[in-house]
């Protein structure tokens, strides 16, 4: 039982961040799905903010800050692209990134 007891304590501790980073990650990977098969139209200016989004993703510490200034970066994006079907799919993408960052980590 002494075994069980030391598994349970050596488990890490998943924090806010940790789930709001991952959710990010999700929705950030939908949203390359989503833009990878639409060659027609020029969107350099979003892919720019894919690989900005991505920097920030791979850095170590979490402010939660940055991820509200990239969301509100990301609505500018949205409003700069021309084609509506495209525009709707990032708006669905927006919305799903508002809900990943008010996502929390379960209680143990």
């Amino acid at each position: 039982m002494e075994i069980k007891a030391e598994k349970k304590s050596t488990k890490k501790q998943i924090t806010d961040a940790d789930v709001k980073r991952k959710a990010v990650k999700l929705v950030l990977a939908h949203l390359k799905k989503k833009v990878s098969g639409n060659e027609s139209t020029r969107l350099d200016y979003l892919y720019d903010w894919v690989d900005e989004m991505e920097a920030l993703l791979a850095k170590e510490e979490f402010d939660i800050r940055e991820y509200h200034r990239m969301r509100r970066q990301f609505n500018d994006v949205i409003e700069s692209t021309l084609d509506a079907e495209m525009r709707k799919k990032l708006r669905d993408s927006w919305y799903s990134m508002g809900k990943a960052l008010d996502k929390k980590a379960k209680p143990y």
